[in-house]
């Protein structure tokens, strides 16, 4: 059951070979633990996460889905210049 006030967040992690891995969650911190331990993603398994580069917060999964898709389409470059934006 959700709760009224529930965010949902967009973020990206750098990894330890120099990828950016993008993903959406109502909790980072939680994601990014697990990705660190090997059960967030297959990715994240191959590409280790080194750090959390970007975050942004969202009132509904779904909009938080769109601009995880969003950002997925990007060029590496425009990733990078949307990171340095925060």
């Amino acid at each position: 059951m959700q709760t009224m006030n529930k965010k949902y967040y967009v973020y990206i992690i750098l990894t330890v070979n120099n990828k950016l891995y993008c993903g959406y969650t109502d909790n980072v911190e939680k994601r990014y633990k697990l990705h660190c331990e090997g059960k967030g993603a297959k990715y994240t398994r191959a590409n280790k996460p080194l750090k959390l580069v970007y975050t942004k917060e969202f009132e509904t999964k779904q909009e938080a889905q769109k601009e995880e898709y969003r950002i997925k389409q990007l060029s590496r470059k425009e990733k990078e210049l949307l990171i340095n934006q925060v």
